[in-house]
């Protein structure tokens, strides 16, 4: 009905254009009272979704001004009530699986919280939050391996895939063809070859994968699924509801979590890429494993039915040579609230003396916006890294439309000059590290699944913040003098980028 719905809407378009200028106008009036009748019926759907009201008020405005194209921009980006529905009976079955480790979850937290008192006692409520919100505990038997950039989180990943003796799992949004996976696949295909068993979830939207290089690598004995197939690219809202997440873990004891793809435009050091990629990624050897073996387990599940769970080759009880505290966050359209969106707002208001934020996609919501400017009044050092070269005019001039109001507040605004910061980092006092796949924009928030890495650990936290400070030497810093020197015209563009930036 929606493709038919959609086909119509369209046509009507079209016929509207053609007796606009003709002197049809009775027909031409028809058109228009048919199109603001079908944006009315729309406009009860989106009001009666009770989303955020700065997005309601959003189409709403789209479809006054513009019926047919309002329509046809809410059926691309809007909500799709059959993926909805899917969503929520995948989070009906993750809850059935995860109610039988809940108690386990929430005393491994509790007895991780009263034995690391002395040194969380400011941050209880945020890993709480992640514990009872997200159903995920906090671990402290665990080694943490900060790598910067695509070229350290290749050498490590590719050694330990070498290392591998009864598994590999990877989920990755993006898999581009080139001389990166040509290695990585050619690593998999040899281990397969030797027994190991390989599974391999990819995004369809956000990968370009021939059915060539599919057919190849499936009869090299590697199980490889998309996440939620896109049948008809033209006539699909693709773009939302993706898997946004970047996770590999190798015999349930090695773990990489972090803001980077498999493709050959994160090999900084590669003849053929232009633009040198900043990005940061975590290899985990310990007990958070097992959390981000439990996400690509439960999204498994939903992709090919297979079922993974307690079973001890996949779920080892693997220690660590170190003892360095992890938390998994996890959000996505099967969450009942947006969890990272709540633990970022958590962190930064139970910040005491800085915030340090990196992300390359900047357009936060109401929460995130006061939580900062209220750091910053309070004297509290906030500082924002976000591209200085942008991947998407629109994107960019909508996270510009922030800038003056924190400004303002006091927060400090950086842009990177170097190429293009892809990274998705926050760093809070000397204690707490986040590393992941969510930017600090509403589509990561609400509509994609997304993973966070949450580090309490002084090393960590010292290794980020040096690289957010030795980035920030190679970034412009933005005045509030000259950024409100710009001409209007420029203002009124970024203005209405973020006006229109909850629906799209």
């Amino acid at each position: 009905m929606l493709i038919l719905a959609y086909y119509f809407i369209c046509l009507m378009f079209y016929l509207d254009l053609l007796f606009v200028f003709s002197d049809e106008f009775s027909i031409a009036t028809f058109i228009l009272g048919i199109a603001y009748l079908a944006a009315f019926f729309v406009s009860v759907l989106v009001i009666s979704e009770n989303r955020n009201p700065s997005k309601t008020l959003a189409y709403l405005l789209l479809f006054f001004l513009l019926p047919y194209i309002g329509i046809l921009i809410y059926y691309a980006f809007g909500e799709n009530y059959r993926k909805k529905k899917l969503y929520r009976l995948k989070a009906r079955e993750d809850k059935k699986l995860q109610k039988q480790i809940n108690n386990y979850v929430y005393k491994l937290s509790e007895d991780n919280l009263r034995e690391n008192a002395n040194e969380l006692q400011h941050y209880e409520r945020l890993v709480r939050l992640l514990t009872y919100d997200g159903r995920l505990p906090l671990t402290s038997n665990n080694k943490v391996s900060l790598l910067i950039n695509g070229d350290e989180k290749f050498d490590a990943l590719f050694r330990s895939l070498e290392e591998a003796r009864h598994h590999i799992h990877l989920e990755y949004y993006i898999v581009e063809e080139g001389l990166i996976v040509d290695k990585l696949f050619a690593i998999l295909e040899r281990k397969a070859s030797e027994g190991i068993e390989i599974r391999f979830i990819y995004d369809d939207f956000g990968c370009s994968l021939s059915r060539k290089f599919l057919k190849r690598i499936t009869n090299a004995g590697i199980k490889a699924i998309p996440f939620y197939k896109i049948h008809i690219p033209f006539l699909s809202n693709r773009q939302n509801y993706r898997d946004h997440r970047k996770i590999a873990v190798i015999d349930g004891r090695v773990g990489f979590v972090g803001g980077i793809n498999i493709s050959d435009k994160y090999q900084n050091n590669g003849t053929n890429n232009k633009l040198f990629w900043r990005d940061t990624h975590l290899k985990i050897k310990g007990d958070a494993v097992t959390e981000l073996q439990l996400v690509f387990a439960l999204n498994w599940s939903f992709c090919s039915g297979e079922d993974l769970f307690f079973k001890s080759v996949y779920f080892p009880n693997y220690k660590a040579s170190a003892e360095q505290m992890v938390q998994i966050a996890v959000s996505g359209p099967d969450s009942d609230r947006a969890s990272i969106m709540l633990s970022y707002l958590s962190a930064i208001n139970q910040a005491k003396s800085c915030i340090y934020i990196t992300t390359p996609y900047f357009i936060p919501n109401e929460s995130i916006v006061n939580a900062l400017k209220n750091a910053a009044l309070s004297k509290l050092d906030v500082r924002l890294l976000v591209p200085g070269i942008s991947d998407s005019r629109f994107v960019n001039a909508a996270s510009q439309s922030y800038y003056e109001e924190l400004l303002e507040c006091g927060v400090r605004v950086f842009r990177y000059q170097k190429g293009f910061v892809h990274a998705k980092t926050m760093v809070i006092d000397d204690l707490i590290s986040m590393v992941g796949t969510a930017n600090m924009d509403i589509r990561s928030f609400d509509l994609n699944f997304e993973v966070n890495a949450i580090v309490f650990d002084e090393q960590i936290n010292h290794q980020l913040k040096m690289a957010f400070i030795e980035d920030l030497s190679h970034s412009k810093e933005i005045t509030t003098a000259y950024w409100q020197k710009r001409r209007r015209l420029k203002h009124f563009y970024e203005s209405l980028c973020r006006l229109l930036s909850p629906v799209l």
